[in-house]
């Protein structure tokens, strides 16, 4: 039975969301495995639109076990919320919910932490949700975080927490409102410990032995290779790792367990926050992608900047997760243009760059090359089927995976799970069914 990494291949906000609950119906577990509650998934199931933070798609199907890993940074408050909200609209939410007893914890010393970072870069900030998400990861690798796993030893955790929440009061320069900090992250750790104690598991160790029972198992990225702190923009990225590789790592399963990776790519591009963006759209063009993508971040609102398909940054996410399959999203978007420009490579003071450069100083002076393609200006809007795109609209997704080396095997024509053409590959049969064999009734019983 295979398992499956669902990665993004731009800057986030490609359509991981409508993937992972599509696939969802085909698997057993689904694994959340890194970042905090800056991401958000979006899923529209039978008109109604439900946007996750932190709780795997994989919660909106009956049967399926979901799994936040200990790569991931967990904000009581958020997870409570999103919890009530699931149970609020009569989604299961119980015995089918696990979290890592080693993901670490948001809590409130970390966003005053990442706003007072945040004013003080001024011109220069990273452009975060200022959530803190940065501050929770730099704990993790500092080796003074508080974890899931420390609800279940109140002692230990009321001993290290009043350590930590002086010494950070000290750092912001607040050390008179410790006593105020402290018994505010006390209080909301008493909720989150009544709510959250039954869910927590070692998941290495559940995920491990789902996949030994021969289980299907999907692992859900958050953001996108293009934000990873290894791999991405630096230092306008995230603060863990996105790519493929980082499944491994924030799931705790080994490498040999992955079986295919799928890589999410808009038909356009788009990114929110700073850094840059080499073939961002700007003026009337970009806002109405912006308008008709409906391109503002689901969990704040942000206003995306979008620009054309950029297939040196497909080309190296390619690379970084050595994809097997590529699933372009929002197709749709385009389909009023009469043209389309497609970027095959860079201009870098007359250089030709077909490689995305890791310096932000070379990247931010590479001019974006265009290739120009006709448009199709025909509604695919809700197609289902291979045989009706329009021709111009089959010889664009062509070009893309020429230059993306990388087989375009599924099309999302529209939010909805139906909106979608899972035939697109050369052998005329869904790849899911290639990879996980004829879908049942109910896969996950």
């Amino acid at each position: 039975m295979p398992s499956v990494v669902v990665v993004g291949t731009q800057w986030g906000d490609e359509g991981k969301g409508k993937y992972v609950d599509l696939l969802s119906g085909r698997v057993h577990v689904v694994v959340r495995y890194g970042g905090g509650h800056n991401a958000g998934h979006t899923v529209v199931v039978d008109g109604q639109t439900f946007i996750l933070h932190i709780v795997p798609s994989g919660i909106l199907h009956p049967g399926v076990t979901s799994v936040i890993g200990n790569g991931c940074v967990v904000d009581p408050d958020a997870f409570m919320t999103e919890v009530q909200m699931l149970r609020g609209l009569e989604i299961e939410v119980g015995a089918n919910l696990f979290v890592s007893d080693r993901a670490h914890l948001i809590l409130p010393y970390h966003r005053l932490q990442e706003e007072r970072e945040e004013d003080k870069l001024g011109n220069r900030r990273i452009g975060t949700t200022c959530r803190g998400i940065g501050p929770a990861y730099e704990d993790k690798i500092g080796r003074r975080g508080l974890r899931v796993g420390d609800l279940r030893h109140p002692d230990f955790l009321k001993e290290k927490l009043d350590y930590i929440v002086r010494e950070k009061a000290e750092q912001l320069g607040i050390a008179s409102d410790a006593p105020k900090l402290l018994a505010e992250c006390e209080e909301l750790l008493k909720r989150f410990t009544a709510e959250a104690l039954t869910h927590i598991s070692d998941t290495s160790l559940l995920v491990h032995e789902s996949i030994l029972a021969g289980k299907n198992v999907l692992f859900e990225g958050a953001q996108a290779t293009l934000l990873d702190i290894d791999h991405g923009t630096y230092p306008f990225v995230t603060s863990s790792n996105p790519v493929a590789g980082g499944a491994c790592t924030g799931a705790g399963v080994s490498p040999k367990a992955i079986d295919h990776i799928l890589g999410i790519t808009k038909a356009y591009i788009t990114r929110v926050g700073e850094g840059p963006l080499p073939t961002e759209m700007l003026g009337e063009l970009g806002e109405t992608i912006r308008e008709k993508g409906a391109e503002f971040g689901a969990s704040t609102g942000r206003p995306r900047r979008c620009g054309w398909f950029d297939s040196v940054v497909v080309r190296y996410a390619n690379r970084i997760n050595g994809l097997d399959a590529l699933a372009i999203t929002k197709l749709d978007v385009l389909d009023s243009l009469d043209e389309i420009q497609v970027c095959t490579h860079y201009d870098y003071h007359g250089e030709r760059i077909q490689e995305f450069p890791g310096e932000l100083s070379i990247l931010e002076e590479c001019k974006p090359v265009y290739r120009t393609l006709p448009g199709w200006e025909t509604p695919t809007a809700g197609l289902e089927r291979v045989a009706d795109l329009p021709k111009n609209a089959r010889a664009y997704l062509e070009a893309l995976e020429e230059l993306c080396g990388a087989p375009v095997e599924m099309v999302s024509t529209g939010p909805e799970r139906h909106s979608t053409i899972e035939d697109m590959g050369t052998s005329g049969k869904s790849v899911l069914d290639s990879w996980f064999g004829e879908p049942k009734k109910n896969p996950a019983a």
